[in-house]
């Protein structure tokens, strides 16, 4: 084949008969790498791949498959966060992630191996469903506009991916697998005495089976058979990882659903929108997520995942080891539980705290003021009844975080007196709202000596403080939270002594004591919540589920799957009034009575029954999104186990033993680390359970990447303006004649200094982008954007492409002569070090690499005839995973028929690693002499000998014997005078 790719044209870059560029610079030679010659090569190459399916991984079974043998050690399945299809399009800032997988997954594709790489989108959400609202518009309409738009910029870069695995999780045959998977959440149980009590999901119909066969018993102790029909749903329902719960949500009206507590800000306001949240009760959709606390926990010990992610799940999670503790109502049966971590401290306990919807919270609270109450215990109120009531209700308008906060400290007494088990003392009982009913047991025992919250809320209601921990010497004032000795800790007459012991011992004596009398037990308590799984939307996967008469939800049939979202004209949820306690959500599903209303045949005959009108959270799809782009046409399974087990399967026995399998790179932003990840865990894990899955874990290795910042400026009123056509000057900054602020901060369209793809793709080309956003700095760290430095990556390409094309002919200027020797070092060096930085991740570096290699061979070849083969090929294949375009265009200019996509990619030999020569720094009494340069080879002896020859250390030594001579091979020589 000549110099040129099949199909390939040597059109002029600019107007041929006048010399001049596109630009309009004069006499630029025609076959000058231009951005209009970049945005030629790019469309034309990947216009080939598409047409080749250059990037299509096989199967080893089903459509996918090649009927080839597979190994699945040669596999690499490579994934991205899934993006959300915005309609502001892309900035440079959003590819940074996506190019660094493409060209890891580049590399190891030219090293052979079957690489998965493909993309597709988390497509329900709020945006669009508000842009529906505004407008009337339905949201698919803009959601698949926004997906072309989305594909459009991204498919500009360039990028590798498996076009045939694209997913949308509003796809209808996406979400069919979505709803399969919650019935079989559903229809499933956690069985904790299950492997070894490690514990595992298991079929609710084994557990009904359990009860029928009498393994298991009833809470009362009746035979299954004696169970009403209704008493026996209720119980097996009561077991479900997925339930219906009446309990406190989060509501916003302002988006008209009810949100997670991980979707809520540390404003107390929502992570979309930023609208407020209010506490209701509501029935709703409930993942029993916290079942499986202690494999989320333990699990992460097996991860390749950064310690700051991991600290953050096990910082959710919160796992505790603590003790519960009762505490004796006075005139009542009841006792009020607590779960405390520091069980040490029971002597220094003066009142309880209950949360305001502790169900106690009725029962104990007094018809009237106990004599002696002090006035600001009372909230102004006549009565404890209308006092709790009155804070209740204050309290349901804050957020959770608000609450525990509790700036003001706010509290009112219930009347109600309770009795420490440790000294028999008697302690008040209040309700004060920074205590939460999601955590624990919703009551608190409140040691103000040792806690900063108990101690503010006791100065600010005048209660005693008892100290329980000797404070240290500079301690001034206020709790103690350090560690010291137990004090004021002793009560001989019940046989109970803590005084003078250490934190860890003053536990399990107390802890022990508490269970021989009945007071309390050792426990385990966690911070994770259930996963709140409904939401009051439209633009969302319906639920598979239907109620009957009696109001309990029935799973519908796999075979009625998808249940399809249906059309409605409104689109907005009917809201109601935080004020009014009554009031509740309605659905915009609600207003499709057509739909809700459905006759079915569960098993007992054709019967009426309502459809659920909630759907599920956007993180349903994203849960699970993995597995479909492993078997995306698959109409029968959501994933064949074959294909699974192949992209996901534990490695072999060589890879460690204890290896959960998974997904080999998941790349994304950090801020994903407790939502998406932990709930995706959750999910694969049930899956795994059930035997679907041979994977524990959805994310093997888990890669966090930086951002994109850029400078931002705001006028005199603090508004922004757009950086780019802002004018520096005099060292000062002006938009127009007015002088604006410099700040730096994330790149987006709030803060008006995004800079598009688009832009620098037309002005530079898509490689050059690529390789800029690759040598920025490392892919972990968040690096600032300078748009006038693009220039400079673009630059590289142009004397690369020079080092390989004629500009004046089009021809390639190769020479088949021996390169020079250092030339082939410097090159192998570079092959081995960048093969690293490859499979490493550090991506700049190996740009850098590149760069001072193609100078050296610009700097050795620049008068000569041409160029040595056996340097520019290796050259451009090692540039290929970064700018693929421009490899392939003089990868075929260089004569080759195939592209180079499936490698090779050059190995380093050996022979040219290896010095001839070294050269050792020579210290004397620590400071470095001179240097000397001996045979690479050259042993300890011989290098000490050449050293000590050395004028300047004999000038040195002035013909005296050094006290010692310190050879460190490699590096240096420390002579002591």
């Amino acid at each position: 084949m000549s110099g040129q790719a099949a199909g390939v044209t040597s059109e002029p870059t600019g107007d041929p008969s006048t010399g001049s560029s596109a630009n309009g610079s004069e006499e630029t030679p025609r076959f000058r790498y231009t951005a209009e010659t970049a945005a030629q090569v790019e469309q034309r190459w990947q216009q080939r791949w598409e047409e080749l399916g250059t990037f299509h991984a096989p199967n080893p079974a089903g459509p996918l498959s090649t009927g080839s043998e597979l190994d699945a050690a040669n596999k690499l399945f490579i994934q991205d966060m899934f993006p959300y299809p915005s309609g502001s399009g892309l900035h440079v800032g959003h590819p940074l992630g996506f190019i660094g997988t493409d060209v890891y997954a580049r590399f190891h594709r030219m090293l052979g191996r079957n690489v998965l790489h493909t993309m597709g989108f988390d497509a329900f959400g709020l945006p669009a469903e508000q842009y529906a609202v505004q407008t009337g518009t339905h949201p698919r309409t803009t959601t698949e506009q926004n997906i072309e738009r989305y594909l459009r910029q991204i498919r500009r870069l360039g990028l590798g991916h498996d076009e045939r695995r694209r997913v949308a999780t509003t796809d209808v045959e996406f979400y069919k697998w979505t709803q399969w998977i919650f019935l079989q959440v559903f229809h499933a149980w956690y069985d904790t005495e299950a492997d070894g009590g490690k514990g595992r999901a298991r079929p609710i119909a084994e557990l009904e089976k359990q009860f029928a066969d009498g393994e298991r018993a009833t809470p009362d102790g009746r035979a299954w058979s004696e169970l009403g029909r209704t008493e026996q749903r209720e119980l097996i329902d009561s077991y479900r990882l997925a339930y219906l719960s009446e309990a406190p949500v989060n509501w916003a009206p302002g988006l008209g659903t009810v949100v997670a507590n991980e979707e809520v800000t540390a404003d107390g306001l929502t992570e979309r929108g930023n609208f407020p949240v209010f506490r209701r009760n509501l029935k709703q959709w409930m993942m029993r997520i916290t079942a499986y606390s202690d494999r989320l926990v333990d699990d992460l010990d097996r991860l390749d995942w950064p310690d700051k992610v991991k600290s953050m799940q096990r910082n959710w999670i919160g796992r505790s080891q603590g003790a519960n503790v009762t505490f004796q109502l006075d005139g009542s049966a009841e006792r009020v539980e607590v779960f405390t971590t520091r069980p040490d401290t029971l002597f220094g306990v003066t009142y309880l705290v209950l949360a305001p919807e502790h169900p106690l919270v009725d029962e104990l609270t007094a018809a009237e003021w106990p004599e002696g109450t002090r006035d600001g215990w009372t909230g102004g109120a006549s009565t404890p009844v209308r006092a709790v009531a009155d804070y209740r209700r204050t309290a349901s308008m804050k957020s959770d975080m608000d609450r525990q906060e509790n700036k003001d400290k706010t509290g009112v007494f219930t009347g109600a007196w309770a009795t420490n088990p440790v000294n028999g003392s008697r302690i008040p009982v209040f309700v004060a709202d920074y205590v939460l009913m999601g955590y624990g047991t919703g009551a608190i025992m409140a040691v103000p000596g040792e806690d900063t919250r108990d101690w503010d809320f006791a100065q600010a209601f005048e209660l005693p403080v008892v100290r329980t921990v000797q404070p240290t010497d500079d301690h001034v004032d206020g709790a103690f939270t350090g560690d010291g000795p137990r004090i004021n800790s002793a009560n001989p007459e019940a046989g109970l002594d803590l005084n003078d012991l250490g934190l860890d011992e003053a536990k399990s004596t107390v802890i022990d004591w508490l269970a021989e009398r009945g007071h309390g037990t050792g426990t385990v308590q966690y911070k994770l919540r259930d996963w709140l799984f409904a939401r009051q939307r439209y633009w969302g996967e319906p639920f598979p589920i239907v109620y009957g008469e009696d109001g309990e939800p029935l799973g519908v049939p796999e075979s009625s799957l998808p249940v399809v979202l249906p059309e409605v004209e409104d689109y907005s949820p009917r809201t109601f009034d935080p004020e009014d306690a009554d009031s509740r959500p309605e659905p915009p599903l609600a207003k499709a009575t057509e739909w809700a209303e459905v006759e079915l045949d569960l098993g007992d005959g054709l019967k009426d029954y309502r459809r659920d009108t909630n759907v599920m959270p956007q993180w349903a799809g994203s849960c699970w999104y993995q597995l479909r782009y492993i078997d995306p046409v698959n109409d029968s399974e959501f994933v064949d186990p074959a294909n699974e087990r192949y992209w996901m399967g534990p490695r072999p026995q060589s890879h460690g033993a204890d290896d959960p399998g998974g997904l080999d790179l998941y790349v994304g932003g950090v801020e994903h680390a407790v939502l998406h990840l932990l709930y995706s865990r959750f999910w694969h894990k049930v899956l795994f359970d059930l035997g679907f899955l041979s994977s524990e874990e959805p994310y093997r290795r888990l890669y966090n990447q930086g951002y994109i910042q850029a400078f931002a400026y705001t006028d005199s009123r603090g508004v922004y303006v757009p950086a780019d056509e802002v004018e520096e000057r005099d060292g000062k900054f002006f938009f127009g004649a007015e002088e604006v602020r410099r700040e730096y901060g994330k790149m987006g369209k709030s803060l008006k200094n995004s800079v598009s793809p688009d832009e620098m793709a037309d002005a530079y080309g898509a490689d050059t982008l690529r390789l800029y956003e690759m040598a920025m700095g490392p892919l972990d760290t968040s690096r600032p954007w300078a748009t006038k430095d693009v220039v400079g990556s673009h630059r590289f390409l142009q004397r690369l492409w020079r080092n390989v094309v004629d500009e004046s002919t089009g021809e390639p200027r190769v020479t088949d002569e021996q390169p020079d020797e250092e030339v082939l070092r410097a090159l192998h060096k570079t092959i081995d070090g960048v093969r690293e930085d490859f499979d490493a991740l550090r991506f700049n570096t190996a740009v850098a690499k590149l760069i001072e290699l193609n100078n050296r061979v610009t700097k050795a070849y620049s008068g000569a005839a041409g160029t040595p083969r056996q340097v520019v090929e290796p050259l451009v294949l090692m540039v290929a995973p970064l700018t693929p375009h421009l490899a392939e265009e003089l990868w075929s200019r260089l004569g080759h028929e195939g592209g180079l996509a499936h490698g090779p990619f050059p190995v380093a030999q050996q022979e040219y690693l290896v010095e001839d020569t070294a050269e050792y720094p020579i210290q004397i009494n620590g400071k470095v002499r001179s240097r000397v340069v001996v045979p690479a080879s050259a042993s300890q002896d011989e290098v000490r000998t050449a050293a000590l020859a050395d004028e300047k250390v004999v000038a040195a030594l002035e013909g005296k014997e050094p006290r010692k001579v310190i050879v460190v091979p490699g590096r240096l020589v420390n002579v002591v005078a």
